[in-house]
């Protein structure tokens, strides 16, 4: 148990040693990787939303099929 905490703690350290590096060394500003990040984000959930309304309709065409086969 104690080999696996060591090993947590230094993948830790290492995952925030990295972040740092990479935000210092990044080639745009923190404004810019904020606005960057935010779109990203905003892309994602439209994409989402998309992908869920889909399928939603799709569950909701397979359900009637299935309650029309039913009746007949």
């Amino acid at each position: 148990m104690k080999r696996f905490m060591s090993f947590m703690a230094g993948a830790m350290a290492g995952a925030l040693v990295g972040a740092v590096v990479a935000l210092l060394l990044a080639p745009a500003s923190g404004e810019e990787l904020r606005r960057r990040a935010r779109e990203r984000i905003e892309a994602m959930e439209e994409e989402l939303r998309r992908a869920y309304q889909d399928r939603v309709r799709q569950l909701e065409a397979e359900l009637e099929a299935l309650r029309s086969g039913r009746e007949a």
